[in-house]
């Protein structure tokens, strides 16, 4: 069995499948330890599903799992846990923003003790100001909002030790939050810093869209804060129409034509509608998630993969 398990999701990367390989390679055989480089191909349309059968058949620790679909970058993380052989797995993007040399610093401190090691993003190269501020505003939002402490300004990028990743594979939710499910489990964790670097190429796999859903997926998988401003703006307008009501009528009576005509009522209304809908659609996103679950369908489906260590 490897020492070592190193977990890539891979989304039309082809341009940096042999760099990742390449560098992966050099970093992992310093270690003088086994080790498998798990490639997740999550339904690729540029040609890396094949280059990653190149790759394997160049070198056997390369095992390619490939889905007969896309289904997300969480669940291929995912599935490349539940591939991974190591005793202790590294998650790692294919794009080289995460460089793999930190992986070096993360196995000193797994041979320390800790069985979670987390990349902290020091520094960023080649992201926008608008990325960054949503980025630090959002790191900071989940961890104020959650019940975990999930520390601030981390990725996927991190190492795992087996126990963890055994644990994390008994949790099937299928909007998953990977970074907030290992601060979850617990266990004795740490981070090092690194600079995180620009894109090698290709384009971003992340665009607003996206992040906005993942954002969604973590703040409902881990928190119930959504529904509980719902009811806070319920309480907050009930509060101010129940002040509202005796200045009405105070002011009717005194003659005052403040409140005569449609347009007062109008705009209460359409408050109290809108309140009303934004609380339902807020509803609506945890009923939903619910029928997911409740389905139970497999999280991914594979076309073609290695055999899995039970």
């Amino acid at each position: 069995m490897p020492k070592y398990s190193i977990v890539a999701p891979i989304y039309n990367e082809s341009e940096n499948l042999p760099e990742l390989f390449r560098r992966v390679r050099e970093v992992m055989e310093s270690t003088g330890k086994t080790w498998e480089l798990v490639l997740v191909d999550d339904g690729s349309t540029d040609g890396s599903t094949d280059l990653m059968r190149e790759l394997a058949e160049e070198d056997p620790r390369v095992r390619p799992v490939i889905f007969a679909r896309n289904f997300g970058h969480q669940i291929a993380v995912t599935a490349g846990m539940d591939y991974s052989r190591g005793d202790a797995v590294v998650i790692i993007d294919a794009d080289l923003q995460d460089p793999p040399e930190v992986i070096l610093d993360m196995i000193a401190k797994w041979r320390e003790g800790y069985e979670v090691v987390y990349a902290v993003r020091a520094e960023r190269e080649g992201e926008s100001w608008f990325k960054l501020l949503t980025a630090a505003t959002f790191y900071r939002l989940i961890q104020r909002i959650t019940d975990v402490d999930i520390p601030l300004d981390t990725g996927d990028f991190r190492l795992l030790d087996r126990k963890v990743v055994d644990v994390m594979g008994q949790m099937r939710e299928r909007h998953r939050f990977l970074r907030g499910m290992s601060s979850w489990v617990g266990f004795k964790s740490v981070g090092v810093e690194y600079q995180r670097s620009e894109r090698f190429a290709g384009e971003t796999k992340y665009p607003l869209r996206k992040m906005l859903k993942f954002a969604s997926d973590a703040i409902t998988s881990f928190s119930y804060f959504p529904l509980q401003v719902a009811t806070y703006i319920g309480f907050a307008a009930a509060g101010f129409s129940s002040l509202a009501i005796p200045v009405v009528i105070a002011l009717r009576l005194a003659g005052s034509r403040a409140f005569f005509g449609q347009a007062s009522t109008l705009i209460a209304v359409l408050f109290l509608g809108g309140v009303q809908l934004i609380s339902l659609g807020i509803l609506g996103e945890y009923i939903g998630r619910l029928y997911d679950e409740a389905k139970g369908r497999p999280l991914y489906v594979v076309r073609d993969a290695p055999e899995r260590e039970e």
